[in-house]
């Protein structure tokens, strides 16, 4: 018997999952309509959460932040059974989730921050990743259960709250590369690019795999033997400013970045690697 609080689409999609694979779900959400919606498939919807988790072994959240998570879960804490698992895959604050597990542990709880880089159909699936860090005793337990409902688990280690951080660096990635995408969006209209021609050219030249080695040269600390010149850069960065300027289109991302390459070409780094950006960024 397991409680899920939270149905949104992630979490509906979990528990639907979770049926078809025969498990018996009771489920709670703020807008009641949500989670009667998920009798149709089989689950049991509480008007409570302290009603919803009765019974459970196992009490999965998708909820919205630290708030909403500490909220629930203190109006859900009335009906935990003793030795109940918490198991959160709410985005929140590294802080808060290291401070929730020793909060429920302090309790005689146990709590387990578990974010994921999933959607929807993901969870359908059981595709995409589960994010785990903290007890690593309790994540060998867990990690058989929680593998059948992601295509990977991904352990990083003993430190609580490690697992939160690195959802958010994820997440940062996420919205910086879909903003990037959107003033890609604004040039091709400012240029007449058409859409067909932006598929061509990205089925054919996949930037994505320039990931990992893009952050070992940003990381390298050598500068001095540039590929592409800061310079350069800022003049194609100015490039992509006036052609939307002047056909009326806006960019969001490229301005600051155009900024921050100016700053650093006044302190005289026009002629390094243009990745020479990051060298007051690089993790010890």
């Amino acid at each position: 018997m397991v409680a899920f609080l939270g149905m949104g689409l992630l979490g509906s999609s979990f528990v639907r999952a979770m049926i078809g694979k025969g498990m018996q779900v009771q489920v709670w959400n703020r807008t009641a309509s949500r989670a009667t919606a998920l009798e149709a498939y089989g689950a049991k919807a509480f008007e409570n959460a302290a009603d919803a988790v009765k019974g459970a072994d196992r009490i999965y959240l998708t909820l919205k932040d630290d708030a909403s998570v500490d909220e629930v879960l203190a109006a859900a804490s009335a009906g935990l059974k003793p030795g109940a698992i918490i198991i959160d895959h709410t985005t929140t604050s590294a802080e808060g989730a290291a401070l929730r597990t020793q909060t429920w542990k302090e309790r005689g709880f146990v709590y387990q921050h578990a974010p994921v880089f999933m959607g929807p159909a993901n969870a359908l699936e059981g595709t995409g990743n589960i994010l785990v860090s903290g007890d690593q005793e309790l994540i060998s337990q867990l990690e058989p259960e929680l593998a059948p409902f992601t295509g990977k688990v991904l352990n990083f280690g003993p430190e609580p709250g490690k697992a939160a951080a690195i959802k958010l660096m994820g997440n940062l990635f996420l919205v910086t590369f879909t903003a990037g995408l959107s003033d890609m969006l604004s040039l091709c209209k400012a240029l007449n690019i058409q859409l067909d021609e932006v598929y061509s050219l990205f089925n054919s030249w996949n930037p994505g795999a320039q990931v990992v080695p893009r952050i070992k040269r940003l990381t390298s600390g050598t500068y001095d033997e540039p590929s592409w010149e800061l310079n350069m850069s800022r003049k194609d960065t100015q490039l992509f400013i006036n052609a939307a300027t002047e056909n009326g289109t806006h960019l969001a991302v490229i301005p600051a970045i155009a900024e921050e390459m100016d700053r650093w070409i006044a302190k005289g780094h026009g002629s390094q690697d243009w990745t020479v950006i990051a060298k007051d960024n690089i993790p010890a």
